[in-house]
């Protein structure tokens, strides 16, 4: 194991969650934390850090767990893994889109539940993606992927961004200066922005009113870029036809209501989960802690 060639490392075989207070009391004397994005580095941690921590090399692409003006001031660097989840994420962003349209969640508790009956034209009807109008919020690297992947339905790509891509990268896909005027465009909407204070809440009650009746909503990429009662609301009265979710607020402790809609496809934030992508950010973390020891600077660093 590369870690444990190079690095006196301190391991977590049990792949376990740590308080602060364990988080804090196992980085003594250590150069660097490689966390994952479940390990608050709030204000107050980062202040009780020891002081032989130069780094936290996060083991995610996300970084919002990490108070990075904290950081910076004690002088820890921050760093990422970007580029190495785009694939894996998007392909769990389409399977958000299938799942949605043609209702996954809901026949596969039939089938479970033995409440299988006889085929008839009214049963488990859903959606059809081919030819339909997707919407991307952010046309980054995971937004550029799941657009491509999307066209092998022949979908119509829409997308908002905070600037308007090349040509190449545009590839035909329609550009829309604002989310309020990409949102009337969205048979299906797909969040790929990354958490910050700008995004939280993004999509609320307003912006869901802009949404065609019957729309369907997927995020892959954090939580707390969706308002959870606003879009609750919407798919108990019937405006969205379906949500499909692999991030949350408050993880684990999702809102509960959740549950209890069966239009909701829910699944365990498992974007990046396939074995190359988690393989890919782990050696992505080791190289920029490579980096940080070696007096060099760290290729994904954020702060």
């Amino acid at each position: 194991m590369r870690i444990s060639r190079d690095y006196e490392a301190r391991l977590n075989p049990a792949d376990c969650y740590f308080l602060p207070e364990k988080l804090i009391s196992r980085a003594e004397g250590a150069v660097a934390i490689i966390p994952c994005h479940t390990e608050a580095f709030t204000a107050q941690v980062i202040a009780v850090m020891p002081h032989s921590v130069k780094a936290i090399c996060n083991f995610s692409v996300g970084y919002n767990h990490v108070n990075c003006d904290a950081a910076m001031a004690r002088g820890i660097i921050v760093t990422n893994t970007p580029d190495v989840l785009s694939d894996a994420t998007a392909e769990i962003s389409m399977l958000c889109i299938l799942g949605a349209a043609r209702r996954a969640g809901e026949g596969g508790r039939l089938v479970r539940d033995r409440e299988l009956r006889d085929w008839r034209p009214s049963f488990m009807v859903g959606t059809q993606v081919t030819g339909k109008r997707l919407g991307i919020i952010s046309m980054g690297r995971v937004g550029q992927v799941t657009a491509r992947r999307a066209r092998a339905f022949e979908m119509d790509i829409h997308y908002a961004n905070r600037s308007r891509l090349g040509e190449a990268n545009e590839a035909g896909a329609t550009y829309h200066e604002t989310i309020e005027g990409l949102l009337p465009h969205c048979d299906f909407l797909s969040i790929h922005c990354p958490a910050t204070p700008e995004t939280e809440g993004l999509l609320n009650t307003t912006r869901i009113t802009l949404l065609p009746d019957g729309a369907v909503v997927v995020n892959t990429a954090r939580g707390s870029i969706v308002d959870d009662g606003a879009l609750i609301d919407a798919l108990r009265s019937g405006k969205l036809f379906a949500a499909r979710l692999d991030v949350y607020n408050n993880e684990p402790d999702i809102d509960p209501d959740y549950r209890e809609l069966d239009n909701v496809f829910l699944l365990p934030h498992i974007g990046s989960a396939t074995r190359e992508t988690r393989d890919a950010m782990g050696f992505c973390a080791l190289d920029n802690l490579d980096a940080v020891v070696a007096g060099r600077e760290p290729g994904d660093r954020v702060a």
